[in-house]
């Protein structure tokens, strides 16, 4: 019988299994989780012939390798980075045909942050609460990559597309990201909205999964004191005591006690998840959806 699984070679930094997130538990203080590149995932899903819900491998900054010890095909979407098969070049963001044993590396991102590496059949770790992602915060699904470690990968489909080309959007070199007013806009100074329109920020090393930290000015309060805690969604752009905005992304907390000057809509949190440590960073507020 054919081994459908991987072993891993080398982790690298925060590699994760990523799919479309945990959905409907926030009230139990679950977060969504998921890749945070979701259009780089679901393209590399794609590309395999895979459903877009399979879970992948999301990378961070220094890629992985993995030994899958069946044949299988891969692709590898997200920070454009080099690819190499047994140590020779195969393509970026295009399916590659791997025999069993070889060796797959994924190499430090060139530009961005996170890659994705999908595989034919998907990772089939077991499901937690409907999900196989990794949830940094909440400690829920797999764990981050190690050493040595195996996955299980499932069985692809039988009918598997032609892909000529595969256009993927590139890296921003600065990040713009629309804010609509937050539902403590008013706790701020009547400048604050101009503050984070200046251009003034960039994104912090700091920065996780759980959110997009910045420096640069700190966002003055017009009201003081404490809030209760409130809930908190995908995209809030929270603002702690040092005055320097936080975006929540995908392992964010459900409730927090900071008051939330805007949010970003979802289509912008992409970028935001490939944006590395240094980009300038611009907040362009818009109307209330």
């Amino acid at each position: 019988m054919t081994d459908r699984a991987l072993s891993v070679v080398r982790a690298g930094a925060l590699t994760s299994v990523q799919d479309e997130g945990r959905h409907g538990h926030a009230h139990l203080g679950v977060p969504r989780s998921g890749a945070l590149d979701l259009p780089a995932s679901r393209l590399a899903n794609r590309l395999v012939g895979n459903a877009i819900g399979a879970a992948v491998l999301e990378t961070t900054l220094n890629g992985c390798a993995v030994r899958p010890r069946c044949a299988v095909t891969v692709a590898v979407t997200g920070a454009p980075c080099a690819v190499t098969l047994d140590g020779r070049p195969v393509a970026w963001g295009a399916p590659v045909r791997v025999p069993p044993g070889a060796v797959v590396e994924v190499g430090a991102a060139t530009h961005g942050v996170r890659s994705y590496l999908a595989f034919a059949g998907g990772i089939t770790v077991e499901p937690v609460l409907g999900s196989r992602s990794t949830d940094l915060l909440s400690g829920l699904g797999p764990p981050l990559l190690s050493d040595g470690a195996a996955l299980p990968l499932g069985s692809p489909a039988p009918a598997y597309p032609h892909v000529d080309e595969a256009p993927a959007p590139g890296v921003p070199r600065e990040l713009v990201l629309r804010m609509c007013p937050g539902p403590r806009a008013d706790w701020f100074t009547a400048d604050a909205t101009a503050v984070l329109a200046a251009g003034h920020y960039r994104v912090s090393s700091a920065s996780n999964r759980i959110g997009l930290r910045t420096e640069g000015p700190a966002l003055r309060r017009a009201v003081e004191g404490e809030l209760p805690s409130e809930g908190m969604v995908w995209g809030a752009v929270q603002v702690p005591p040092d005055g320097r905005p936080v975006v929540f992304l995908a392992d964010h907390p459900t409730t927090g006690g900071y008051p939330v000057i805007g949010v970003v809509p979802e289509p912008d949190l992409a970028a935001a998840a490939q944006a590395a440590p240094g980009t300038p960073l611009r907040f362009a507020p818009v109307g209330r959806p």
